[in-house]
C-alpha cells in the first residue's frame, strides 16, 4: 500500500502544480507553509481560514491517499475514479488559493511565526 499512497501524493502535487499560477510559489513552498499556517490559525493570528476549513483540507487529503473509496473502482469501474477526481480537484484548487493568501499574509507581516524560520 505505500506505493499507492505515494502515487496519491504525486497526484496531489501534480494537481497543485496544474492549478497554480505561472510564476507562483513552488509546490514544495506551498506544502512547507501548511504547518506554519496551521499554527497561525490555532493561535488566532491568521483568520483568513478557520480551523474547520483546515480540517476539511486534511480530510480531503486523507481521502485521496486512502485506499478506501465511497465509489470503489473495482466495483463501479471508471465512475469510481470520479469521486477521487472531484476531491482531488477541490483540494488542489483550495490549497493553491489558501497557500497564496497565507504566503502573502506572511510577507505583509514581515516576520515569522514564533519559532519558525521562513525560507
Amino acid at each position: 500500500m505505500p506505493s499507492l499512497r505515494w502515487s496519491a501524493m504525486r497526484r496531489v502535487s501534480q494537481a497543485l502544480q496544474d492549478v497554480s499560477e505561472p510564476g507562483g510559489p513552488a509546490v514544495a513552498v506551498r506544502i512547507a507553509c501548511l504547518p506554519r499556517m496551521t499554527k497561525a490559525v490555532a493561535r488566532g493570528e491568521y483568520t483568513a481560514v478557520s480551523a474547520g476549513h483546515l480540517g476539511l483540507l486534511a480530510a480531503a487529503a486523507a481521502y485521496v491517499v486512502s485506499p478506501v473509496d465511497l465509489l470503489p473502482e473495482a466495483l463501479v469501474g471508471v465512475i469510481g475514479l470520479a469521486d477521487d477526481a472531484v476531491v482531488l480537484a477541490w483540494l488542489a484548487k483550495t490549497l493553491a488559493h489558501d497557500t497564496d493568501q497565507f504566503l502573502e499574509w506572511e510577507k505583509r507581516r514581515g516576520s515569522t511565526i514564533r519559532g519558525e524560520r521562513l525560507s
